[in-house]
């Protein structure tokens, strides 16, 4: 059944005229005429009496009506939804970033999305890469942003992962360590440091670069948390590594330098979407001012670093 016959349906029911539903709709008096006998016809009754002036409902069009009212309030109501996902009145962002990602990279496009359309649910969700690669296979979220020291290390066939920036790699030092003032660093200088870590074994962490570098740092303080390694730092205690996203939201009274070229790792930042899969509005709203933001964080990192120098 065609929901516009029942749109005319109603108008005439409402009107009591073919030729006061044609002007309404737009349509001729026979227009109208054809699509109430092509309902009657779908339907097998006689809707209207037609009368010497006008039409009147018959019992069986007394029964449609609220019926076609409710059919037709209800697809009124679903194309109004529908709308406001498409114009981000309502629906849902479902986003998973790694930790340090939520530093000040992911903080910053989701204050710029809310104040752009507050009426989209936000849901956050943290954890490492794969897991979050997980979740997005399994429809937990909708949006990753991921991280690989490798370049192509997530599976195309599943996955459409998109480049979002590179991240490199800086030592964080305390105010007043000797090599505080430098413009650039080589690892090598800080061979005989007691360094920070989240682990004891350099090769599961980022001071794999020191062995790559030729020698294997003493790691005298193993925690996990960003906030814990650098109070650490700036206690005096001993450098550690920090990714640039990181960085970002470092606490001020810290010494960061940039590592010369061939000593820096350089993580690699993806967002990623299941391949397949239409995105979501919401989310290909966010994406752009995550590239936004990324963007600002790559000018300010510059800016500091010239700054530094």
């Amino acid at each position: 059944m065609d929901m516009a016959w029942l749109d005319v349906f109603r108008t005439v029911a409402h009107l009591g005229s073919f030729t006061a539903a044609g002007e309404r709709l737009g349509f001729t008096q026979s227009a109208i005429s054809r699509q109430i006998a092509t309902l009657e016809g779908e339907l097998g009754a006689a809707l209207f009496d037609r009368l010497a002036r006008g039409v009147r409902l018959t019992e069986h069009g007394r029964a449609l009506l609220p019926h076609a009212e409710a059919m037709l309030d209800r697809l009124d109501t679903t194309r109004r939804d529908l709308a406001a996902l498409t114009e981000l009145t309502a629906g849902h962002l479902r986003v998973g970033a790694f930790d340090s990602a939520n530093a000040a990279l992911v903080p910053g496009a989701l204050a710029a999305f809310r104040a752009a359309h507050p009426h989209v649910e936000i849901s956050l969700t943290e954890g490492l890469s794969a897991h979050l690669l997980d979740l997005l296979a399994d429809g937990t979220i909708d949006l990753a942003v991921v991280a690989s020291y490798g370049q192509d290390a997530y599976d195309g066939e599943q996955f459409e992962p998109r480049p979002l920036l590179d991240d490199p790699v800086l030592v964080a030092l305390p105010p007043g360590h000797r090599l505080a003032g430098r413009k650039r660093l080589r690892l090598a200088e800080l061979a005989d440091e007691p360094w920070i870590a989240a682990r004891r074994h350099a090769e599961s962490t980022l001071l794999a670069a020191c062995l790559r570098s030729g020698f294997r740092p003493r790691i005298e303080y193993a925690v996990g948390a960003w906030t814990a390694k650098l109070g650490l730092v700036a206690a005096g205690l001993g450098p550690t590594l920090i990714p640039a996203l990181a960085a970002r939201a470092a606490r001020p009274d810290l010494a960061l330098v940039p590592l010369h070229p061939d000593d820096t790792p350089v993580r690699h930042v993806y967002t990623v979407t299941r391949r397949g899969r239409r995105v979501p509005p919401a989310v290909a709203a966010f994406t752009g001012f995550l590239r936004e933001a990324a963007g600002a964080g790559a000018v300010t990192a510059a800016a500091g670093t010239a700054a530094g120098e």
